[in-house]
């Protein structure tokens, strides 16, 4: 589904918020691969503010999907089935993998930018739109720009850290 367009239903927000959702558990699983992925020595020798930075990032995708499924459930709308959301993400958005980025920081800026431009695009979709929902208009926005701002400080904080390290 293309964001290159207005959201003109319930049908197709719903679709687009359940994007994010799967968005959401790819940053989730891809921190959660990286720290699983290291060996106990590189586990010992990984500083904590890496650490903390992976943690954050599960938590936070964590608390964005609740929001995200708290915002479909207030649509007039069919849920779309998973595999289907899952399959447009990843020809989407999926194109990379955890292990094509040289090192975890790399591909942690990835998947916040990936996220952030995802709910930027969202975000422009629905104010282009004059399309009636079964939310709130002010609110849902409200939701998705919240999400975003999180999202676009995710970045941030990696590249700082990165930064530092050079």
């Amino acid at each position: 589904m293309s964001l290159t367009t207005r959201v003109g239903s319930d049908r197709q927000l719903a679709r687009l918020l359940q994007i994010g959702i799967v968005l959401e558990e790819v940053v989730e699983a891809r921190a959660y691969h990286h720290h699983q992925s290291l060996s106990t020595e590189e586990k010992a020798e990984l500083d904590e503010e890496i650490e903390h930075l992976l943690e954050h990032a599960a938590e936070e995708s964590a608390e964005h999907r609740e929001r995200l499924e708290g915002l479909i459930e207030e649509l007039d709308a069919d849920s779309v089935a998973f595999e289907e959301i899952e399959t447009l993400v990843e020809g989407q958005y999926g194109q990379t993998k955890p292990d094509d980025f040289d090192g975890i920081l790399y591909d942690q800026l990835h998947s916040e930018e990936t996220a952030y431009k995802f709910y930027d695009d969202l975000i422009e979709a629905i104010e282009g739109s004059d399309a009636e929902f079964g939310i709130e208009r002010g609110r849902l926005l409200e939701t998705l720009r919240s999400i975003r701002a999180e999202e676009e400080e995710g970045a941030r904080e990696v590249t700082e850290i990165m930064e530092g390290r050079e």
